[in-house]
């Protein structure tokens, strides 16, 4: 047979397990007993793993390809620097092995665990599977190798596994672990310091777990926190397991709780509230301090929250909030839950603090940001009684209502704006007008929170004339309900034609100033604006 009518070969990436040779599958074994050349990554000490790995199945007669990178982690003098080297590299084997594929050869590349999770064959294999028949042969991951050693549930029922790469930034690290259920770390090495300070940061040092070459010899488990940085190999993870299963202060009295349904249940905490606290802690050991977080979800759901919030639902022992909101974030085995109606803040509060002063850690769970007529206030003017000075209260920023609304319209609040609640529940409507009025004659732009309800009709119809006293009839009011919900709509009326009938409690007015433009774009889409280069003498025109 000619060279132009040779039959090219045959490209496999062959996945070897995380090092134990036994874990390598069967069709993995296959293929090398097939193949007539066996490629393998190695640094320039020429030593490779892989090769140690399927060792027993190479043979004389397989012709053996070597890959040595010529840089791992040092310095290079190549032009285009480290990148530009790798990249050579690249370009150089899979030439090499080009030529046996058009030499008819069969090619078989061993990389250890999974060929295309974080491998070097993928390099290989974005380069040549287009023009060659390949298969890849799955292997066992270092992930479930880990896993499968500490003896421990990786991942279980509705929990997210996140894989995360050492190399990333520390702040980066740092927020996807807050943010993560279970989660492992590849890659330490080098970077174990920066990995262990960012699990300190977000919270799950304690949780966290070692292991060192699994199934390999030479194998170390056991807790991150006691390793030493120096000792640490390339080849280890870091391991947040499953919490599903985690034990916490009276977390079978809140199992006991969930299956009795009573997270489903709302409840006005009128020393019921305080019974079922007494009740948590008989039996349950200080093994450590507890704490209230309060915690902003934002105007919606999941994807308005931040890496810090996330974080602190899922490490909650006990979630208290008001029925609406606590209905956002998910249910977890073993988390106490505590719902209440919209009325009660003051109780709810401190029963999220009398939880806390008897080592719970516990989220009071508010709606948009907690600082911003929200449960912030609540919990920080309770917690400024004697009795609950000694426990620690945080406050995680959430998205806003206003920002939400304004983000949907364009940018509404470009310039200086000001927030004003229309409820009287809480503060007269005579204070509420003057703020109104001040505002207004300032020129500035109006964020108007709570400004209807079934019970609150008349406020928005009498803030229109106030406001007409001060702003053109065609300002611009953007009417957002519900943003992020089903049921969002958002659009663009005159300040003129604002209707009471149509608002409700889950909508936000956004009142231009002066300055503030409505503009129809190209595809139809109009969108209110609000210039942030402000003329002397442009007020009120």
């Amino acid at each position: 047979m000619t060279e132009s009518t040779q039959t090219a070969g045959r490209l496999y990436g062959v996945g070897l397990g995380p090092g134990d040779p036994s874990l390598m599958t069967v069709r993995a074994v296959e293929v090398i007993a097939e193949a007539d050349v066996i490629a393998y990554h190695s640094a320039r000490h020429k030593r490779s793993i892989a090769r140690s790995i399927a060792a027993r199945h190479i043979r004389d007669d397989h012709v053996e390809e070597a890959l040595v990178y010529p840089v791992t982690t040092e310095g290079t003098d190549h032009p285009g620097g480290y990148r530009g080297a790798l990249e050579e590299f690249y370009a150089e084997a899979s030439g090499r092995l080009a030529a046996h594929l058009d030499a008819g050869r069969t090619v078989a590349v061993l990389a250890e665990g999974d060929p295309l999770f974080y491998g070097s064959y993928m390099h290989m294999h974005k380069r040549l599977a287009g023009r060659y028949p390949t298969e890849v042969v799955p292997g066992v991951t270092s992930v479930s190798a880990a896993s499968a050693r500490l003896g421990t549930p990786l991942a279980e029922g509705e929990e997210v596994l996140t894989i995360l790469p050492g190399t990333l930034p520390e702040e980066e690290l740092t927020a996807r672990m807050a943010s993560a259920d279970p989660a492992v770390v590849m890659k330490l090495g080098r970077t174990f310091t920066k990995t262990r300070q960012a699990l300190e940061s977000s919270g799950r040092l304690a949780e966290a777990r070692y292991v060192e070459r699994a199934t390999m010899e030479g194998e170390r488990t056991g807790r991150l926190a006691d390793v030493d940085a120096g000792s640490v190999p390339y080849f280890s993870v870091a391991v947040l397991p499953s919490r599903a299963g985690a034990k916490t202060p009276g977390g079978e009295r809140a199992q006991e709780r969930e299956r009795e349904g009573a997270h489903e249940r709302e409840r006005e905490p009128e020393g019921a509230q305080e019974r079922e606290a007494a009740q948590e802690r008989e039996g349950a050991p200080e093994q450590r301090p507890g704490e209230v977080v309060v915690v902003g979800t934002g105007p919606a759901g999941p994807l308005w929250l931040t890496p810090e919030t996330r974080g602190a639902l899922a490490t909650a022992d006990d979630l208290v909030g008001y029925t609406t909101y606590l209905d956002r974030v998910p249910v977890r085995p073993g988390q106490g839950r505590h719902s209440s109606g919209n009325r009660v803040e003051s109780e709810r509060a401190e029963f999220a603090l009398e939880l806390a002063a008897h080592g719970r850690r516990v989220a009071v769970v508010s709606g948009g940001d907690p600082g911003v007529f929200a449960m912030a206030t609540a919990v920080l003017e309770a917690a400024s009684q004697d009795r609950y000075t000694h426990v620690p209260v945080r406050v995680l920023p959430g998205v806003t209502a206003a920002n939400a609304a304004a983000a949907r319209a364009g940018a509404p609040l470009g310039h200086d704006y000001a927030t004003i609640s229309l409820s009287d529940r809480l503060k007269p409507w005579d204070v509420i007008a003057q703020r109104l009025h001040a505002a207004a004659a300032a020129d500035l732009v109006l964020a108007l929170y709570n400004p209807g309800s079934q019970s609150r009709t008349w406020q928005v119809g009498k803030a229109r004339e106030l406001l007409l006293q001060h702003r053109a009839p065609d300002t611009p009011v953007v009417v957002a309900t519900d943003v992020g919900g089903p049921g969002e709509t958002v659009r663009t009326v005159r300040l003129a034609d604002l209707e009471p009938d149509e608002i409700g409690m889950r909508t936000i007015l956004l009142v231009g100033s002066s300055q503030s433009r409505t503009v129809r774009r190209g595809n139809g889409q109009e969108v209110v604006w609000t210039p942030r280069r402000y003329s002397p003498g442009e007020a009120g025109r």
